[in-house]
């Protein structure tokens, strides 16, 4: 199966055929989320209606981190196959994690001002979020520095893997220091939030993935045609 859709060819006719099934699936499931979150979820007793933020910031925030991951699996598969494929979808997820981590650090902006007073702190999430930005962009500009595709694809790989270390800071951040940002909500053992709540923001969760997973598939394809290997 990896053989089948490692050919660029096969590759370009399914991408084709299924980014824009999953961007309209997503848009779909993405509207849903957000009207069970802003109209039928209960308002929070402590932070009043400025909760609401969590049906666009945590989806954000949690897609900065995955596609940076999903980002790390194809730059080893290219390390170790040389695969057309894996560059191009290694390539085609930074752009949209830089987004990602931009709204996660807009929206988390606008949800500290009444929530602490500040936009801004030097919190450890936040800084380590910010962090995660800079690497994502470092990494675009890294994998322009030649015209050779393949020693670009290279270097990129090595970068990808050696910036992942950042991932466990952010995730665990809120453990190892004493941060402002809240701790888990919800883990391995369970939710602390409200159904209704929740639901809302797992629909936004999966809108939100696969409008990303569509975005980067339509992206790697142009790609693929960019660098004439079809």
């Amino acid at each position: 199966m990896f053989a089948q859709f490692a050919s660029p060819p096969k590759f370009h006719a399914l991408a084709s055929r299924v980014w824009v099934w999953l961007l309209v699936t997503g848009i779909a499931v993405l509207g849903l989320g957000l009207y069970t979150g802003l109209f039928l979820a209960p308002t929070d007793a402590k932070q009043g209606e400025v909760y609401r933020a969590i049906y666009v910031h945590v989806p954000a925030a949690w897609m900065s981190m995955f596609l940076y991951l999903v980002a790390c699996g194809y730059a080893m598969l290219n390390w170790v196959y040389r695969s057309d494929v894996s560059a191009v979808m290694m390539r085609a997820f930074l752009p949209t994690g830089a987004w990602m981590t931009a709204i996660a650090l807009v929206t988390g902006a606008l949800w500290g001002k009444p929530t602490w007073g500040t936009y801004w702190v030097w919190d450890a999430r936040m800084t380590s979020e910010l962090l995660l930005l800079f690497i994502y962009l470092g990494l675009i500009a890294l994998g322009q520095l030649t015209t050779d595709p393949a020693k670009a694809d290279r270097v990129l790989s090595i970068g990808l893997l050696i910036g992942a270390v950042n991932i466990p800071l952010i995730y665990l951040s809120v453990v190892f220091w004493n941060t402002l940002h809240q701790g888990y909500s919800v883990s391995m053992s369970g939710s602390s939030i409200h159904p209704e709540i929740a639901t809302g923001m797992w629909l936004s969760v999966v809108g939100f993935w696969l409008i990303c997973a569509s975005t980067a598939l339509n992206r790697a394809r142009r790609l693929l045609v960019q660098r004439r290997w079809l």
